[in-house]
């Protein structure tokens, strides 16, 4: 009777895990194509203003920030990067927190979307830019940011320019840094107390990188940042330098 009791309770035991496994799965799924459906209807709305070809990007892009903002109005920008499928929207509202659980449509969502942090403020011209994502498994938000401490991705220079898109101009950032660190709040800082500082802060940061990117840097510069996970307890971090800036 005792065998049967613990045998019985450990069927009990198994099928909740095997219902809560389940559960979790279809969650995952239902994200996954909730994400994927809106990012296609998404790219939609990107237009080209024209084709004329630059350095730094095959073709000269604006976005309809207009439409974008009717579907959401925390809209604020758009980044673009080669070779890793990040070509998204990005929002900001007055957390970091609101967006790691909410989509573009601001359905509850583990899926997310891609933000910039609270305390930036784009006219305000901050030192470091921080835009964060998940890393999602199945490589969608910021799921292939990882791609940028593999050697066959960074030594292309093809994938070295993150793009901006803004209402009224469109910024070009060279990466000078990536790699994976433990969980801090150092490279999150925003702004610094002297150009001192941000020299030390910028020198800290290229030291970091796994592959030298040949970018040289001062304390003058505007940078931005990626912030991902890269597991479940380091971050994936990618840096870059404000290089040009069309307005339009």
């Amino acid at each position: 009777m005792k065998k049967k009791i613990i045998n019985t309770i450990l069927f009990i035991v198994f099928l909740s895990m095997f219902i809560i496994s389940l559960y979790n799965i279809i969650i995952w799924l239902k994200d996954n194509k909730h994400a994927d459906d809106l990012t296609k209807e998404l790219s939609e709305i990107k237009e080209i203003k024209n084709d004329t070809e630059t350095v730094e990007v095959n073709v000269s892009k604006r976005i309809n920030f207009k439409e974008l903002k009717e579907i959401n109005s925390d809209t604020v920008g758009w980044i673009e990067m080669k070779n890793n499928n990040v070509d998204y929207p990005f929002v900001q509202t007055n957390d970091n927190s609101y967006y790691l659980n909410h989509s573009f449509d601001k359905r509850y969502t583990d899926a997310g979307w891609i933000w910039l942090d609270y305390r930036n403020n784009l006219e305000r011209d901050d030192d470091n830019l921080i835009i964060y994502g998940h890393a999602r498994k199945d490589k969608s938000m910021f799921g292939t940011l990882k791609y940028s401490l593999k050697s066959d991705w960074y030594t292309n220079e093809e994938n070295h320019i993150i793009t901006i898109y803004l209402e009224n101009e469109t910024r070009y950032y060279q990466i000078f840094s990536s790699y994976h660190v433990k969980t801090e709040n150092y490279y999150l800082t925003v702004n610094f107390n002297n150009r001192e500082d941000f020299q030390n802060f910028l020198n800290t940061l290229k030291k970091r990188s796994v592959y030298d990117y040949g970018v040289d840097l001062n304390s003058d510069d505007k940078i931005l940042t990626l912030s991902t996970c890269y597991n479940s307890s380091d971050k994936t971090v990618i840096h870059a330098k404000l290089t040009k800036i069309e307005t339009y």
